[in-house]
């Protein structure tokens, strides 16, 4: 035995499984966008040599990815559904919630891939976008008193940084940042990061952020990279210590 399960209903899973793969190839071989319409049931079996159930069930599969959107009553049918952002970033985020990821497993991204980011973003902003990332930086002008405030600090920040990535010019760079973003505001809740008060945290994030934005709206490139990269730095080794801190009350210790 090798342990396999080659049991009936293992099979009838896998079969419209494979359906659904063999759509997504065919309407990416023919180059399908968003609202194209796929055919009808009856053409799909016979396309793919498959009972109704499968076709339904792979359509269902499709539909649950958000691959496709299907339309009931006269005139309805199947069309292709462009997967948005929030709902990729909420499929990974449940992929990542199992892997017990670290501070310094985020950071390690962080750190090679938002200095690029401002560097390719800086003299290529609007003045709407240029003022939108100066409103987030400047938001609190004054440091945490309580917990409930310095994780509304936490947030902020965290927003300019997923603002700094939807401006990105290479979707590919923004999604990985703005994800990145997230599951780090994820992190901080769950793991009460948040729970004290950080003076430095606060001081310096602040201070990079509106240095950051003026370096952008000069367009200066060199300048918004090391700036970016200065407070990679600083912030994980902040809240790496906001952790350590949070785990040796945690232990009594």
């Amino acid at each position: 035995m090798d342990g396999s399960d080659t049991s009936p209903n293992k099979l009838k899973r896998s079969r419209p499984v494979k359906v659904a793969d063999q759509i997504k190839q065919w309407v990416v071989e023919r180059d399908l966008k968003d609202g194209d319409k796929l055919p009808n049931e009856g053409e799909m079996i016979k396309l793919f040599g498959v009972s109704k159930g499968t076709v339904r069930e792979a359509l269902r599969i499709l539909e649950a990815q958000g691959l496709i959107i299907t339309k009931t009553g006269p005139g309805g049918g199947s069309i292709v559904g462009e997967v948005s952002a929030e709902r990729a970033s909420s499929l990974l985020a449940n992929y990542f919630y199992f892997q017990d990821l670290s501070l310094t497993d985020i950071y390690q991204m962080r750190k090679a891939l938002e200095p690029e980011l401002v560097a390719s973003l800086a003299g290529n902003l609007t003045d709407e976008q240029l003022s939108e990332l100066e409103a987030l930086a400047e938001m609190h002008p004054k440091p945490a008193e309580t917990a409930e405030q310095e994780k509304e600090h936490h947030i902020s920040s965290l927003k300019f940084h997923a603002r700094l990535s939807e401006f990105a010019g290479n979707k590919l760079l923004g999604f990985v940042i703005g994800f990145m973003s997230r599951i780090l505001t994820d992190l901080t809740v769950y793991r009460r990061l948040y729970d004290k008060p950080n003076f430095e945290l606060w001081k310096k994030g602040r201070e990079h952020q509106i240095q950051l934005v003026k370096a952008l709206r000069a367009g200066e490139a060199t300048i918004a990279q090391n700036i970016m990269k200065s407070h990679m730095q600083i912030a994980e080794e902040l809240m790496q210590t906001q952790e350590a801190s949070l785990t040796k009350q945690f232990m009594g210790d």
